[in-house]
């Protein structure tokens, strides 16, 4: 990876990232702009969904390791697409891992109080074989 590609893709990374207590569980938290949110929820609020959710790992053999997160929702006709470096994101994918949830929320929300959107993730063995694949891409950097 080029110093050129590198910085691409450090200008796409999505900077609101948190996490919140859920009875006793800590779950990662995706903060949305208020307008990318609002839009979602009024295409899914209310109906029966699943949201299919896949980790693409992108590395460079250096220890720089991204992961675009893909949200496919089954109502809406919405795909997201977000990056996370990982080098600075670690903890989310060992929260995500752990709680095999991901929240979703609003920047104007009190992130796990109110307006939050909660995807209960059906293969958590996924996540993990990906945790696994992000720590030894970590490595390299050591």
């Amino acid at each position: 990876m080029s110093d050129d590609e590198l910085k691409k893709l450090m200008d796409r990374v999505h900077v609101g990232v948190t996490s919140f207590n859920y009875n006793g569980i800590g779950v990662p938290c995706l903060i949305l702009a208020e307008k990318k949110f609002d839009d979602i929820m009024v295409k899914v609020a209310g109906k029966p969904l699943s949201v299919d959710t896949n980790l693409n790992i992108l590395q460079d053999g250096l220890g720089h390791v991204f992961v675009e997160i893909v949200l496919t929702f089954s109502e809406g006709g919405i795909e997201e697409r977000i990056l996370l470096y990982a080098n600075e994101s670690l903890s989310f994918f060992e929260s995500l891992a752990s709680s095999s949830m991901l929240a979703l929320s609003s920047p104007h929300s009190q992130v796990g109080k109110d307006n939050v959107f909660m995807i209960q993730l059906p293969r958590p063995e996924k996540i993990t074989n990906a945790l696994d694949i992000i720590k030894k891409g970590l490595e390299a950097k050591k």
